[in-house]
């Protein structure tokens, strides 16, 4: 198993930033789409989509999600 070293959140200074990944709409797997702070007070996070850069979208939570059928 690779250990890696994160960075610490500049914002907080208490977090670490993680790396998140997605898949594309063609299903090509994109790694690092984005970077999301590990303290939930503190909510950091910078995505990139269509090349743009996006810092502190709201976060939504993750349970109310409803899956797509495949």
């Amino acid at each position: 198993m690779e250990e890696h070293s994160y960075p610490v959140c500049q914002k907080c200074k208490i977090g670490v930033l993680v790396p998140l990944s997605d898949f594309g709409s063609q299903g090509a797997t994109i790694n690092y789409k984005a970077w999301v702070c590990t303290n939930p007070e503190c909510g950091f996070n910078l995505k990139i989509r269509n090349g743009d850069i996006y810092l502190n979208e709201p976060i939504m939570n993750g349970a109310l999600h409803t899956a797509r059928a495949r």
